[in-house]
This record gives C-alpha cells, structure tokens and sequence, in this order.
C-alpha cells in the first residue's frame, strides 16, 4: 500500500474517481481512499444517464466536456458507455411544444421525432396519446451497475495509482491524510463524498446548505423488448433546465398541475433506462432533508411504475427490485468548489447531475 502520493483522493464513487483520472492523465501520483468495500451510493443507485442536452449554461459545458471523457474513457478501459441518445416522449401538445421550441433553438442536439418514431421505440407501442418527442442527440448510457466498479478497477491498475477500499479518511492535518490503516503523505487532498460531506465538513456543508436528497426508485423485468434510449416524459421536462427554461414550459407546468397533481406532489421524474440484461431501471421521486428515513413509500413506486407501463404500452410491468437512491442537493448550486484549508479541496456535486458532469468538474476545477 502507498504511503506517500501527490493526491489523495477521498470517495471512490464517479466524482472521486474523475478526479483520480484527472490525476493520473496531468502525470501525478493519486490514491483513492473509499471506507466501503466497493461503491454503493448515488454512483450506482442512478439510471446511468449522462443527460447532457438537457443542461443549459456552465452545465452544459461542463457536461459536454465529461461527455468527451466518458468516450475517451470508454476506448481506455472499456467502461461500456454507449452514445445511445435519449427519447423524449411527448403526450400532450404542452409537452410538444417545449421539445419545438428547443429543438428550434438547439437544431443539433435536439431532433424531433414523430408519433410513430417513437412508438417504434418502446416494447408496447407506446401510450395511446403519443403526440410525437424528440430524440436527444449528445446523451450517454452507462450501466450504473458494473460502469463505476470498472473505472475503479482500471485506476487501480494504473502505474502510479492505487485504489484502497475498506479505508476510512478522518482528516487532513496539511501534511498528511489520516485514515483508518494508517497515515499517507500527501500533497494535495481532494475530497469527493457527496451527500456525506457533512460527517467530515459539518461547518462546510452548513454554510453551502447541502442536505440528502432521497429518491424512490425501482428495477422492472425485461419487458420483452430493446429500449436503446435514455426515455424521458413530462415530468423530466420540468426537471432538466433546457426544458424547464422554454417559455412552452410554463403552460406546461400549469397543464402538469391540473391533470396530474399525484406526479407532481412526489417530485417525479418519471423516466427510464434499459440494463444489458434487459432489466428497466425506473424512477423516481425527490425529498429532500438533512437525514432522511429509510423507509419506501409503496403507493410512490406504485405510481412511477403504473406510469411508466404506460409510456411504454404495456399492460403489465413487473417490479422485481426496490431501492432509495441518494445524492448531495444545495438550493444554491449545482456543484460545490471549495479550497477550506490550504492542499485541501472539496469537489461534490449539489444536485442529481453527477453522472452528466463529474469528468466535466474535474477537468475544468481540478486543484492547483
């Protein structure tokens, strides 16, 4: 095991891990420390989306720049990510007037699909109010599955390189991280621990107001059929800025607000993607707080998957697994850059984007 290394890298989940390949590629040293003995938290509880046409901004950029990564990545150490796009399917003429006004403004990542385009996209043919959509031409897919514990594998294997897991970090006293086997050198700490940046920066995570945002989410059987994109639907075009910042989405909203209350009162953001064992990864509601209790809602999954059987125009979805997601959210920004003490830096990501923009963050905010 090191015990010297030019950065120290605490979390071994998708931001920790971009930062340590960020290391690596700029010619350093990088240890990763990770207290678990594998990752198990919002890197693979997600649906393995990059939506990268739905940022708008810095976002957008950072995301198109982790879009880069992730292709570039996927030729170095076979992570499987796919440029498979993602589908956004219109049901009522509100929602096809946002996916219009976007694609007017944004002609090549948006394309617009009609009624029949994307019902041939969907197992059952689709809802029976399909109305048209648009396909989402810069999205990525990666398996959240095996995608996060590959890159670890392919950094740890890395001369230079090393990845401890089952290794606790309890602080950094400018010369050295302590950690739970022991002290490791260290020029530079780089702390990537999202929602637990509290239980190591309580001050740090108060003052930029980062609490757990706890999503309900669910794994349905293969439905029979390839799904090849990212499927998005109405409640995702409230949810992702470039949607969300139309003037189409406001009538959109209201629309939302009078026929479906019971989607909206959950956060939804009713949507899916297909594993390459043909399971569906569904999903998923949003509550935020500090702690947040374990518990799932039944009626909530309930309602994600009677939804998303009807997207796809199917009369049956079976739910074969259950699950709380977890990320860091701050109602202040996306993402938080911080320097709290001399060698030491915090990267996390304050909102549910951190597999569209985690290479991104850590190619534009890696530490001098």
């Amino acid at each position: 095991m090191n015990t010297a290394t030019d950065v120290l890298v605490v979390g071994a989940g998708v931001v920790g891990l971009a930062h340590a390949v960020e290391a690596l590629d700029r010619g350093l040293t990088v240890t990763v420390v990770e207290r678990d003995s594998r990752a198990v938290g919002a890197s693979i509880r997600n649906f393995g989306h990059a939506c990268v046409t739905g940022q708008t901004g810095d976002l957008a950029e950072l995301a198109h720049l982790a879009r880069q990564r992730w292709l570039d990545l996927d030729g170095r150490a076979g992570l499987g990510a796919r440029a498979t796009g993602g589908l956004a399917v219109a049901r009522h003429t509100t929602e096809l007037a946002v996916l219009e006004e976007l694609a007017a403004a944004r002609p090549g990542e948006v394309a617009l699909r009609t009624a029949d385009e994307v019902r041939s996209e969907l197992p059952g043919g689709g809802a029976d109010d399909v109305v048209g959509g648009a396909a989402l031409l810069a999205d990525l897919r990666v398996d959240p599955r095996v995608t996060v514990a590959r890159l670890a594998a392919w950094v740890d294997a890395q001369d230079g390189a090393e990845v401890r897991f089952g290794t606790a970090y309890f602080g950094f006293d400018g010369t050295r991280a302590h950690t739970s086997r022991g002290p490791i050198a260290a020029q530079r700490v780089i702390v990537c621990v999202g929602h637990d940046l509290d239980h190591l920066y309580p001050d740090l995570a108060e003052e930029h107001r980062v609490q757990r945002c706890a999503l309900q989410m669910a794994r349905a059987a293969d439905p029979g059929a390839v799904v090849t994109p990212a499927v998005l639907t109405a409640t995702s075009l409230l949810r992702y800025p470039a949607f969300a910042e139309t003037t189409s989405a406001a009538a959109l909203r209201t629309r939302m607000e009078a026929d479906r209350p019971d989607l909206l009162d959950i956060d939804a953001n009713v949507m899916f993607t297909q594993r390459p064992d043909g399971t569906l990864l569904i999903g998923d509601s949003h509550h935020t707080e500090r702690t947040v209790a374990p518990f799932l809602d039944e009626a909530v999954t309930e309602t994600l998957r009677a939804e998303t059987a009807r997207v796809l125009g199917v009369d049956r979805l079976r739910i074969i697994e259950r699950w709380q997601g977890v990320y860091a959210s701050s109602p202040l920004h996306p993402y938080l850059v911080a320097e709290p003490e001399e060698r030491l830096s915090v990267r996390i990501v304050t909102s549910g984007v951190g597999m569209t923009i985690a290479h991104g963050l850590a190619r534009r905010h890696f530490p001098n």
